[in-house]
Formats: structure tokens, C-alpha cells, sequence
């Protein structure tokens, strides 16, 4: 039921939907003599918004509600007994590891049933739910959203788990500005599974959430990249960064940067609460996104005497590794963006960053350093 207005406020007629929306449920449920009980599946839940005002005795069951446990999907038990009825039965672990991992109330493996009737059929691990459904509300708010919800996005996509609360009744003109929000849309949404909850001492309920699976993972691979793919230049970046063609690498990411940065974006606009230094994190991050399976990507990991931005690790160690330093210019103390790249530049030699590297069995003439400085939308590599 809520498909459309997830699609109104994505594309800005959300007054217009919530009234006709209104008016429909009111004259197809509560004055119809002829419906004696409704049941209405969607993914967001928003009784707040006055759409059900007009109903009695609404009934609300959510992903975390213990009643229909099994009702949403295949449980472990019905899709191995297909699988080895289609004579699949080798093939659990990679099934499991794809399309494995909702939870509804205390039920944690829960199977996405499209997913896995496509996959009995065609006999062929893909992405088959994510090619399916609309992700363009969750790509607007990841991408509209702030430094701190990028890098957890982030932290997500690396494998990592995330704390955070969670809030599972969706408002949509508070998405723009609550995370706990858009986190219980991605919940509801399946995008990610809750792990654990614990109760804390105030009273409120915290959550541990990863991505559910790896098809959502591909899914979100797949947008990040998408950003991107109307630039011309990014792929070309990516070549001279792996050549170590500074020259190339400077005129094509300036390129990108003219035409994807804003200037709220880059802080020239912005109140105090910007970190513009992480929005260039986040922004060269999407960029490398397309290296996964030929790099691990890693960010703000701790090595040496600190914390690199950024570092390459080749998966076949006999191409090269690359450790990135990002910096915003520091107008007080510093010059030009030439001045800026050389401490970037200086940062990663003296707080060895090379050293989580090198304990990896990467040789030292194999790494290359690269500072990124940046001011506005002007980015100098060094």
C-alpha cells in the first residue's frame, strides 16, 4: 500500500498522494459493506500520517513483531528440502549466503522466496530480488544524507555491524533529518537484518544491524556506483589511478568535481555543523567502489601512530597498493593546495600507514602514497 507514497515523496507530490490516499482507504475499506477484513502488506509503516485516521481497530505487525513469524518468506527448513527435491542440495551454503539472513521477530532465517524460486528455476546465483525492487527511496536518503550516515553506509558495505537506534514508524517529512528513521526504513525495507537489541538503562532500545545478505550487498553496490555512471569521466579516473598517471588523475577528478559537487556540499554554504573534509571521504569512496573484487577497500582503519582515510589493498598482491590522505585546505596556516598535498603527503610517512600493509606481506616499493587536498570544488593529487 505504500509503494506510491514512497514514490511521491521521492518525486515531490507527497501533499497530493496523502489526500488521494486518504480519500481511497476511507471509501474502498470503511464505508464498502461488502469487506468484512482488510490486509494490507507494505514496507513502511505510516499510521502517522493520518492516512488510517479514519479506521478502527488498526492492527500493526512489523519485522519485529513475534506474530506471522513464517508467514513473510521460506523458512531454512523449506528451502533446503526444495533444493535437494531440484537436486540442488550441494548448493546450500552459497544459497544461504545470498539470499539467507531476514528476521522477522525472534525468526532469523528467513529466505527471500522470489529469490529463491527464481534461483530454483534458473539454477543460477544473482541478484534477483535487488533487479526487482524500487531502491529509489533508499538511494535518495543515503545520497541526501549526512557524513556520519555515509560512513555507517559504509561500514555496513566493509561487512561491519552497526549500532544505532531505530525507529520503526516511518514519518516521511522526518527521513531528511532523523537517521534512526532511515536505518528502520532499511530494516523494514530488508535491506539490513537486526542482529541483537538490548535495552538501555534510559529506557530505549539499541540495535545491531548488518546488511541481511549478499544480493542486498551487489544491490547497494549497484547504486553507489550508479551515482556515478552518467560521469564520463570516472571510469577513466579509475585507470590513472591504477597507472599512477597523476596528471590524468588531477584533470579527471576535477572534472567529476565540477559537475557532481555542490557548493552546500563542499561547506562554501554551510553552518557549522558540515564536515565538508568527510564529504570529499564519502564522494572519492563511491568513486572506488567499482575496484571492489579486484581491491579491499579499506577506510579509517588504524595502522602505524593513527588512522589512514584510505588504503588499496590489491587481492593479487602483484598489483599495486595505494594509501590515500584527504585535506581540506586550512586557509590560516596553509598557502596553496600544493602546501596542503605535501602534509598530506608527510601525514602518511609519519604516522606509517604503510605499516598494516607491509605486515600483510606487501612490499614497500609496491605502495603508493597519494595526497588528496581540496578547496571547494578545486582538488589537487599529489
Amino acid at each position: 500500500y505504500d509503494t506510491p507514497m514512497q514514490e511521491a515523496y521521492t518525486y515531490g507530490y507527497w501533499e497530493d498522494a496523502i489526500q488521494f490516499m486518504r480519500g481511497f482507504f476511507n471509501t474502498s475499506f470503511k464505508t464498502n459493506s461488502c469487506i468484512e477484513r482488510v490486509i494490507m502488506t507494505g514496507i513502511t509503516r505510516v499510521s502517522k500520517e493520518s492516512i488510517f485516521s479514519d479506521f478502527n481497530h488498526l492492527k500493526v505487525v512489523t519485522t519485529t513483531s513475534d506474530q506471522f513469524e513464517t508467514a513473510f518468506g521460506f523458512t531454512e527448513e523449506e528451502v533446503f528440502s526444495a533444493l535437494d527435491r531440484y537436486g540442488l542440495g550441494d548448493k546450500k551454503s552459497d544459497v544461504k549466503e545470498w539470499y539467507d539472513g531476514f528476521t522477522f521477530g525472534k525468526i532469523k532465517d528467513i529466505y527471500n522466496p522470489w529469490s529463491i524460486i527464481n534461483y530454483l528455476q534458473e539454477k543460477k546465483l544473482a541478484a534477483y530480488w535487488a533487479n526487482t525492487s524500487s531502491n529509489s527511496l533508499a538511494s535518495t536518503l543515503i545520497q541526501k544524507g549526512s557524513p556520519d550516515l555515509k560512513q555507517q553506509m559504509e561500514q555496513l558495505l566493509n561487512g561491519e555491524e552497526l549500532e544505532t537506534g531505530l525507529d520503526e514508524q516511518i514519518v516521511f517529512n522526518q527521513l531528511d533529518n532523523s537517521e534512526e528513521a532511515v536505518w528502520g526504513l532499511l530494516v523494514a525495507s530488508g535491506y539490513l537484518k537486526i542482529v541483537s537489541t538490548w535495552q538501555e538503562k534510559e529506557g530505549g532500545t539499541t540495535y545491531l544491524l548488518r546488511l541481511t545478505n549478499h544480493e542486498v550487498y551487489l544491490m547497494f553496490k549497484h547504486m553507489i556506483k550508479g551515482w556515478f555512471q552518467s560521469n564520463r569521466f570516472n571510469n577513466t579516473f579509475i585507470k590513472a589511478l591504477l597507472q599512477g598517471d597523476i596528471k590524468a588523475m588531477n584533470v579527471y577528478i576535477n572534472q567529476i568535481a565540477k559537475e557532481t559537487f555542490s557548493s552546500f556540499d563542499t561547506g562554501k554554504k554551510a553552518s557549522e555543523f558540515v564536515q565538508p573534509e568527510r564529504f570529499y571521504h564519502g564522494f572519492v569512496l563511491g568513486l572506488l567502489v567499482e575496484l571492489r573484487g579486484r581491491y579491499e577497500i579499506k577506510s579509517n582503519r588504524e595502522s602505524g601512530f593513527g588512522r589512514y582515510d584510505v588504503a588499496l589493498i590489491p587481492i593479487d598482491t602483484k598489483g599495486p597498493a595505494i594509501v590515500i590522505e584527504f585535506k581540506v585546505i586550512d586557509a590560516d596556516e596553509e598557502k596553496s593546495l600544493e602546501e596542503t598535498v605535501q602534509n598530506a603527503l608527510k601525514q602518511i610517512v609519519q604516522r606509517d600507514y604503510d605499516a598494516e600493509l607491509i605486515a600483510r606481506g606487501i612490499a614497500g616499493d609496491k605502495i603508493r602514497h597519494y595526497g588528496f587536498a581540496f578547496r571547494g570544488k578545486e582538488v589537487l593529487i599529489g
